[in-house]
């Protein structure tokens, strides 16, 4: 339970980066004299950067173990931040954007497998609501500051000391990640024994499946989060203030849904749960989608966020039983690039979409989403 608690510490130190260059960057950029639109360009360095130790994660937690791996990568993180908070010129930021994207991807890697390989469904969906705690926290904490005298910068430094707190915690709680072992007794019968590369896992049935699920949620999760507040107000003419509040109460939908996962994990299989959260962002879309008062596209949001929930934790946890506890770490480090890659590019080919023909075609975006990840996860269900 001590190592769980670092754990759960370690993801709140992952979400905390993840929303502050959004709540921050109107600011940023005007001090250092750049465009709004450039924002885009530091964000697709740090998803890069994700995807590419996500990729290599594998490899890298094989020689150096999950422990040093998630005490580096968040040490990474700390002096990315640090760096932030000093920063001259927005040159310097797409710089930094490198090791803290590299960081961030590893610890996601690292400790999703650990988890779904030690500890049962519930405390995989307790882990992710973490990241929610961590994501919540980080703008908080930046708009204390943001309103004083050089606020963005004091509140990069304030969130990288933390880190620097969380790093030093990870440090002193290195033997105890190596108290847990693997047990290699459940095995599955004729896996093979040596090292799981990429390439060897995405030949094994059912990668592929995974990988396009992980695809499009992450992408639904995303496009939502970006393009949700825009569509409330152009096709249900509702106020920007009200559309950033309905848009804050998706992201909450989604943490508290998976403090309910947790909840009720050990009452329900993961299967169910995943396909309970697909049930449940059908109903949001299709609430977004009927031309009634824009009560119904708001608690459509909602819903869509309470889906979004069980789905990504609960998929994580049944990859060791799906295909096998060697070969999980390949995979779990794929699903996360391939996750990353929808996250990065998705929300703009919606956002091409609406610019295209209207803001209808975000909740049509969204069913065809929805469609495959309904699909991939019962043909995925067969395999556990």
């Amino acid at each position: 339970m001590l190592l769980l608690v670092v754990i759960y510490l370690a993801f709140i130190s992952l979400g905390l980066p993840d929303s502050l260059l959004g709540s921050s960057w109107p600011v940023i950029s005007t001090d250092l004299n750049t465009s709004l639109e450039f924002a885009g360009v530091v964000s697709f360095v740090i998803s890069a950067g994700t995807v590419i130790s996500s990729l290599v994660a594998t490899r890298v937690i094989h020689y150096l173990g999950t422990g040093n791996v998630v005490a580096i990568s968040v040490l990474m993180t700390a002096l990315a931040l640090l760096g932030f908070s000093v920063a001259s010129s927005v040159w310097f930021l797409v710089l930094l954007a490198v090791p803290l994207g590299l960081g961030a991807g590893a610890v996601d890697a690292a400790l999703n497998n650990f988890v779904a390989l030690h500890y049962k469904s519930k405390h995989m969906n307790y882990l992710h609501s973490f990241w929610g705690v961590g994501a919540t926290a980080g703008p908080l904490i930046m708009a204390v500051y943001i309103s004083q005298q050089d606020g963005w910068r004091d509140g990069y430094s304030s969130i990288a000391y933390i880190q620097f707190a969380i790093v030093a915690v990870l440090i002193m709680a290195l033997p105890q990640w190596k108290r847990v072992k693997l047990s290699l007794s459940s095995v599955k019968e004729g896996e093979p024994s040596q090292f799981v590369t990429n390439s060897m896992a995405l030949k094994i049935n059912g990668v592929k499946l995974q990988l396009a699920m992980f695809f499009c949620y992450c992408s639904l999760e995303a496009g939502t989060g970006l393009w949700a507040a825009s569509y409330l107000i152009i096709e249900k003419g509702i106020t920007p203030a009200d559309a950033a509040f309905w848009t804050a109460m998706y992201y909450l939908g989604i943490t508290i849904g998976r403090f309910i996962s947790g909840f009720i994990a050990e009452r329900f299989n993961e299967d169910r749960l995943v396909r309970y959260g697909v049930a449940i962002i059908f109903v949001g879309v299709s609430l977004m989608l009927v031309p009634l008062s824009p009560l119904f596209a708001k608690i459509g949001l909602l819903f869509i966020g309470l889906g979004c929930a069980p789905i990504y934790p609960n998929t994580i946890h049944l990859t060791p039983l799906r295909f096998g506890k060697r070969s999980s770490q390949a995979i779990i480090g794929l699903s996360m690039a391939t996750a990353y890659v929808g996250t990065t590019l998705m929300p703009p080919f919606i956002g091409l979409l609406t610019t295209s023909f209207s803001f209808m075609a975000l909740p049509l975006a969204l069913l065809v989403f929805c469609v495959v990840m309904l699909y991939t996860s019962e043909r995925l269900k067969q395999l556990a």
